[in-house]
């Protein structure tokens, strides 16, 4: 017994090596079968550059050709290096990351990932350049003019920074995706200097006055503030009062005025006043609701008065409620009432159309006085 399992053990493992086997040899055969073809052809696509491309396939096959000198249709599967040419592709500073692969056409397909600028900085120098996502620089380009955040005032002209340099672009980077992503904001900074002390200044489109925004931390709070100083001081006193605005201090906005000290405005009560007058501005739209219903019942009320009168037999008269109560004078008839005047505020009045006037009749002519007689002296 112990024989014939170990016989079927055997047999067992054997038919697992030979399966396993004619597997690798089918494999090798196919990739062999596959090196022997040539490129059918390339299709490019292109992801990235928010609809702006810096580059174009022109571009990526000059690379991949190395300007035309090598071919790439018909030319021998095995003969492409696609590691080698993904890795020349993403040499170039525009592109962010680059796939290469052969389908089941043989077609190359060619995946380009384009870098997305996010901000264009002028140094002190006045040179210019704009960075990506990831803080990279990206040079200017002949073919398309980002409309992106400007940022002046860029204290190195170094490719590599140093860490207070690299903390500035971190800082940039935050403050120009926020910028960008709130179409109020991306309209109303013109642009934003970058002082000495690496903080930032903003120079808005509406107004003549300088934010003093600080540096690039809690970016979104400082902007709540400020706007929140546009809505409630600004929207009231005009945009040209103050000089200078100064939000980098938290739960507060400073405004400043030919150098003096203005107003200081609590982001905390200027919410609460906020919350307020749209507290108000609902109250007030309920009583209008409220008059507006009332006025359509009396108005259905006083139809009901005015139609044709029927037999008291048949009918009662509707209950008239206690808030509209009518008055009578002695002069009016019974059954017409008469509003009072709290309720004539809240209906507009109908104007009565007068009736057409009548034409008087044409004048008569006078008869002709008689000849009298003169009286007889007696």
């Amino acid at each position: 017994m112990k024989l014939n399992r170990h016989i079927r053990k055997m047999l067992f493992v054997g038919l697992w090596c030979i399966i396993g086997g004619g597997v690798m040899v089918l494999l090798v055969a196919a990739i062999r079968n596959r090196k022997d073809k040539t490129c059918a052809g390339y299709e490019i696509s292109m992801a990235g550059g928010n609809g702006q491309w810096f580059m174009n396939k022109k571009e990526v096959v000059d690379i991949l050709t190395d300007k035309g000198t090598v071919a790439l249709k018909g030319r021998s599967l095995k003969r492409f290096d696609l590691r080698a040419m993904e890795e020349r592709l993403q040499k170039n500073v525009w592109i962010r990351d680059a796939e290469l692969f052969f389908d089941n056409n043989q077609v190359l397909q060619v995946k380009i990932a384009e870098r997305d600028p996010i901000a264009r900085i002028f140094t002190a120098m006045g040179n210019s350049f704009y960075i990506d996502s990831s803080c990279e620089r990206l040079p200017l380009s002949d073919k398309v003019s980002a409309k992106l955040p400007v940022f002046t005032g860029f204290p190195s002209e170094k490719a590599r920074v140093g860490k207070a340099d690299s903390l500035l672009l971190h800082h940039i980077k935050q403050v120009s995706l926020f910028i960008q992503h709130d179409p109020f904001w991306m309209a109303q900074i013109a642009q934003t200097d970058i002082q000495p002390d690496r903080k930032f200044e903003m120079i808005p489109m509406v107004g003549n006055h300088v934010i003093e925004f600080g540096d690039g931390t809690d970016f979104d709070k400082k902007f709540a503030r400020l706007l929140q100083f546009y809505r409630l001081v600004l929207s009231k006193t005009g945009m040209d009062v103050y000089d200078r605005l100064n939000v980098q201090y938290d739960r507060q906005v400073i405004g400043v005025k030919k150098g003096t000290y203005v107003a200081r405005v609590d982001s905390v009560q200027a919410a609460r006043s906020a919350q307020a007058l749209i507290a108000s501005a609902q109250k007030a739209m309920a009583d209008t609701a409220s008059r507006q219903q009332e006025a359509r019942s009396q108005e259905m009320l006083s139809s009901v008065n005015n139609s044709p009168a029927k037999s008291s037999a048949t009918t009662e008269k509707p209950p008239i409620p206690v808030s509209t109560a009518l008055k009578r004078t002695s002069n009016s008839p019974k059954n017409s009432p008469v509003k009072d005047r709290s309720y004539e505020t809240l209906k507009k009045p109908v104007k009565k159309v007068a009736p057409p006037a009548k034409k008087a009749p044409p004048p008569s002519k006078k008869p002709t006085p008689k000849a009298v007689m003169p009286k007889k002296k007696t």
